[in-house]
């Protein structure tokens, strides 16, 4: 899988705050296409970095937004810390310390954990809109509408997921191969304070102070995966849009990731139409 956010102009990589965070930077060039546009911040999930989103950043810069596309603590290129020591609410600090560097409020688009952190940052900052793509769920929609198994965490880091299929329902071998080799490892600690709903009772998130718009987007391969997405969109007052048969990182990745691309771009044109 061609990486095309290496080919774009005006790209700039920074280091950011006492961790080190790796930032990447992609600015529109078209004055006319980014007249009062809010900038997008990019929030990746677990295990993954800035490197999910390669296929779609183009899309984004070419219809004039600026993108801000981070990476947490200890993830991809952001300097290499101790796993089992950081926590849920150091990836919540790394946040904040990037919203900064947007100068403006952004619209925050996050995928997995990246969705629960947006979530909770929704929750105590300012942000233009938020769009959560296969969130993790906080503890109110579990109380709703709980899984029916989770898989907790075992130990103090985890490894990479394997990924040993050759193909999957939306991706190809080539952009399974892409993920692989990026794939790192993750901190329990982090992953059991949003997935342990029993024990820990998950991330609580109140909506009444969540005041952007919402957008979610779900993954769905069952009518159970239909009415989660739909529930989290309901406590988020939010639209919804569920796409059968994908996968949870094929909405990124894979070869139908276009759809999600052009989801979004329909929800934000809502506010910011094309000029």
């Amino acid at each position: 899988m061609i990486d095309y956010t290496k080919i774009l102009p005006n790209h700039i990589e920074k280091y950011i705050g006492e961790h080190d965070l790796f930032l990447e930077i992609y600015l529109n060039t078209d004055s006319k296409k980014s007249h009062k546009k809010s900038p997008l911040l990019f929030l990746h999930g677990a295990y993954t970095g800035s490197w999910m989103w390669s296929k779609f950043i183009p899309h984004f810069v070419q219809e004039g937004f600026n993108c801000y596309v981070m990476n947490l603590r200890s993830h991809y290129k952001s300097r290499i810390m101790d796993l089992t020591k950081i926590s849920f609410e150091d990836y919540l600090a790394d946040v904040k310390e990037v919203l900064a560097e947007c100068k403006e409020p952004p619209i925050l688009i996050g995928f997995s954990m990246g969705g629960i952190l947006g979530q909770k940052i929704a929750e105590q900052a300012t942000l233009a809109g938020l769009v959560l793509v296969d969130t993790t769920i906080c503890k109110e929609v579990y109380d709703r509408f709980p899984y029916k198994s989770i898989e907790q965490a075992n130990g103090i880091i985890e490894p990479a997921p394997t990924r040993e299929e050759a193909f999957s329902i939306d991706e190809s071998p080539d952009d399974i191969s892409f993920q692989k080799k990026y794939l790192a490892m993750e901190s329990s600690v982090a992953r059991n304070a949003f997935i342990s709903y029993e024990e820990t009772g998950g991330i609580c998130v109140d909506n009444k102070q969540v005041t952007c718009r919402c957008l979610v987007i779900s993954a769905v391969s069952s009518e159970e995966d239909d009415i989660r997405g739909n529930t989290i969109a309901t406590y988020f007052g939010g639209e919804y849009t569920g796409l059968w048969n994908t996968t949870h990182t094929g909405l990124l990745v894979g070869q139908r990731y276009k759809e999600v691309v052009n989801r979004i771009l329909a929800w934000l044109n809502a506010d910011y139409p094309t000029i």
